[in-house]
């Protein structure tokens, strides 16, 4: 099929790349000149493992194009998808402006009808927004249908060439079948494909991301309570996932959820139950806690330096919300050094991938170091923030060595609390206490 993907970035890319590797000739439109430069000369704007070649092979076999020009792509293609951001607005609702924006181009540039695809995660009513827009600027019978994405950083391409479930959101039987057939090389093994309503569709994209948030956030209030109580999370964690009604995935505790979905979906929905009169208190519940999770391992510097920072320094491991990725929107470490900064601190910060996304957020009071080891020089504690496979084995005496102090503040639970002791450091996880608190 020949499809126009609208918005380069991180949905648009990897579904761009995906769909042209199936064998459709696809075309990516971005307003930004310099993203499709860039795009255009082999080099990938966005940290993704294994999307950088994926591109640089659909380029090569000619099935993947990008461009600035939007009505020579909406004229060669015959479905177009609508993959521009929606960012939080300052009533944390999603702002549509981007997104109506884009249905009033199609409709003002399209020559023929099409078939209109929301990819972007957008609140339940907005196909209907974008349907009278298109309406309005248009006679032509173009269609609507919702096509949520529900891709995880660092594992974007297995998501969505292996996916769990395939949702099209259509009001009409001709849209259904199209999108079935565009999807039937990724439902071959097992029917993955789920046909609903649009505004179900819509809110099928919130309701997940809303249920991860709240599993991370439930195991977070655990852990905190497993602090207190001398309790060990680890156990219980698998005592709960043993359950097969619970079942073991997103029970891991941290420092918090971050990144571009969850914050902001949560945040949607909670406001689309506000506008409704009715409430989200669990969603809005999840949020609070998050907030005041994300602030726990400076709160804990706080507890063991005391107020007053001014002359310490901190190594920091791990800058990007999760591992497998350069995002830092949202990030616990962003909290974590402003806090920390805010007091006098100084932090030295490692990360394997988002140092160069960090040094453009003009972080106070930060240096940033290559190599992890090099950040540990005469810092007080270590702080982890991200869950990377480079941390979880580390040379404890080599830390014992470079530390002037002897913390660890685990914020990922990625070691063992006893070999750590073993190497004469001192550690403090989440939820991983070992003496009850009297």
């Amino acid at each position: 099929m020949n499809l126009c993907i609208i918005g380069s970035g991180y949905v648009g890319l990897v579904a761009g790349a995906c769909l042209a590797d199936a064998g459709n000739q696809v075309v990516c439109v971005d307003i930004s000149a310099d993203k499709i430069a860039m795009l255009q000369a082999g080099e990938v704007p966005i940290y993704e493992p294994g999307l950088a070649a994926l591109i640089a092979r659909n380029r090569a076999s000619k099935r993947l194009d990008f461009t600035t020009e939007l009505a020579p792509s909406l004229a060669a293609s015959e479905m177009v998808f609508i993959a521009v951001g929606t960012p939080e607005d300052e009533d944390g609702s999603a702002d549509l402006s981007h997104v109506l924006t884009v249905a009033k181009q199609i409709a003002e540039q399209a020559t023929s009808p099409k078939l209109v695809v929301t990819k972007s995660t957008v609140p339940v009513g907005t196909a209907d927004k974008i349907r009278a827009t298109l309406r309005q600027h248009s006679q032509l019978p173009h269609r609507v249908a919702s096509n949520p994405e529900f891709l995880k950083e660092g594992a974007a391409i297995a998501d969505f060439q292996q996916p769990d479930r395939i949702i099209i959101g259509c009001d009409d039987a001709q849209s259904q079948a199209e999108l079935e057939r565009l999807y039937a090389p990724f439902n071959r093994r097992e029917r993955r494909i789920i046909a609903m309503s649009v505004r179900s569709a819509e809110l099928t994209k919130y309701a997940s991301n809303a249920m991860l948030a709240t599993r991370i956030s439930f195991m977070n209030e655990l852990a905190n309570l497993c602090d207190d109580l001398g309790a060990d999370i680890a156990d219980v964690r698998y005592g709960m996932g043993s359950d097969k009604r619970i079942g073991p995935h997103f029970l891991f505790p941290g420092c918090g959820y971050g990144g571009s979905c969850f914050p902001k979906d949560v945040k949607a929905l909670a406001h689309m139950g506000r506008q409704l009169d009715r409430p989200m208190q669990v969603i809005e519940a999840v949020e609070r806690a998050n907030a005041l999770q994300r602030s726990l391992l400076a709160q804990r510097v706080v507890e063991t330096f005391g107020e007053d920072l001014s002359g310490r320094c901190f190594a920091l491991w791990g800058l990007a919300f999760k591992a497998k990725t350069d995002d830092m929107r949202e990030a616990p470490s962003r909290v974590i050094i402003e806090e920390l900064a805010g007091r006098g601190a100084q932090i030295v910060a490692h990360d394997p991938v988002a140092i160069d996304t960090a040094r453009g957020l003009n972080l106070p009071n930060t240096r940033f170091e290559p190599q992890m080891y090099d950040a540990l020089s005469g810092c007080d504690a270590l702080i982890i923030c991200t869950d990377w496979n480079d941390y979880r084995s580390p040379d404890f005496g080599r830390i014992k060595n470079l530390l002037s102090g002897s913390l660890i503040l685990d914020g990922r639970n990625l070691l063992d609390p006893q070999q750590v002791a073993q190497a004469g450091l001192s550690y403090r996880g989440i939820g991983r206490s070992m003496e009850p608190q009297t």
